[in-house]
């Protein structure tokens, strides 16, 4: 990791496919000069921010707006930005930015891995979320009505730049929703992360998810500790119609896993507690939504992409967390039916 010019710089070496990811205040105003380094003649910045919050990338480009928001990342989505781009005349040279939070990194990102079989893009997350997890890596996905992320593609972008000067413009709720990613790194490999100030904690995310893209980019083995809380969170988000946004079901997805891990006989009762503890600490939710079904949610858990055979979970153990295969689904139901209800 590299301290430039007030901000830190991470990178992700994966050979030709390599970038960088910025973080810090004003990082933004550094775009022309990433732009200029991939060679693009013309740019389409897709932007859910205000003009004044959106940089100027240096080269003739277009502006589109953008919604974040789950209920938008979706196919219909993909096709209008495919089709503008079309329109502006975009080879597959030039490059697409996106600014926004994490669905729209995602969507935009999918956008571009699929224009021309593949078009250069950076992004500009501008949410906590984005900025610690969902704009890194690589993973673009879009929405269908049967679940979370099921149509997508791997496309590495050319270069991430978290300003955080964005998050203060955030109401707070979508601020503790990033959280949720945060408190899930506690589990994974960044032991402490929550007594850290929080722009070392998106610095020490985005260093623990390099490192583990760098060993596993395509999700193979060692990436699917990224997971962690993932597997009920996923669902809670489809089956409350993404009520609870991303970071809250996976905080909510994290306290289940601890209380999981214990049913397994991985953990004891004071590792199952942490879970809650450092959850809750972050001020997110720890219990599931009263009005939420388990069967529904059992039957979404089988649609994710661990689910191989049986349903499948990232749990915390004696020698750390692991992809867990073959759970039973009565285990599942039986850790959900006594765990606590909320609102």
């Amino acid at each position: 990791m590299q301290i430039k010019n007030a901000y830190r710089q991470i990178d992700v070496g994966l050979g030709e496919r390599s970038y960088c990811v910025r973080v810090g205040a004003g990082v933004r105003h550094s775009l022309p000069e990433l732009v200029a380094a991939t060679g693009a003649r013309k740019a389409v910045v897709v932007s859910a921010r205000p003009e004044e919050w959106t940089p100027d990338p240096g080269i003739p480009f277009l502006a589109l707006p953008a919604r974040d928001g789950e209920r938008h990342k979706t196919w219909d989505t993909v096709i209008e930005l495919c089709r503008a781009f079309a329109d502006f005349g975009l080879t597959r040279h030039d490059v697409v930015v996106s600014c926004g939070g994490g669905t729209t990194t995602d969507t935009v990102g999918l956008s571009a891995a699929l224009f021309h079989r593949g078009i250069q893009v950076i992004h500009l997350p501008t949410s906590l979320l984005a900025q610690v997890d969902a704009s890194i890596g690589g993973k673009t996905a879009v929405n269908l009505p049967e679940g979370k992320n099921l149509v997508g593609a791997y496309w590495q972008p050319r270069a991430v730049v978290c300003d955080t000067d964005y998050l203060g413009t955030l109401p707070d709720r979508e601020r503790i929703n990033g959280y949720g990613e945060l408190a899930r790194c506690h589990f994974i490999g960044v032991d402490g992360i929550h007594r850290l100030p929080l722009d070392e904690q998106i610095t020490a995310s985005v260093a623990r998810k390099a490192d583990i893209v760098m060993a596993d980019e395509r999700d193979t083995g060692l990436r699917h500790l990224l997971n962690y809380g993932h597997t009920l969170g996923h669902a809670l988000e489809t089956a409350t119609d993404f009520r609870l946004r991303h970071g809250e079901a996976v905080a909510i997805g994290t306290v289940f896993a601890g209380r999981l891990a214990e049913t397994l006989g991985r953990i004891g009762a004071a590792r199952r507690e942490e879970h809650r503890t450092v959850v809750a600490g972050y001020g997110l939710p720890t219990m599931l939504p009263a009005d939420v079904d388990e069967s529904r949610l059992i039957a979404l858990m089988r649609l994710d992409k661990k689910a191989t055979s049986g349903l499948g979970f990232v749990l915390d153990g004696t020698h750390g967390a692991e992809l867990v295969t073959d759970v039973s689904e009565k285990a599942v139901a039986d850790c959900l039916a006594r765990m606590p209800r909320g609102q």
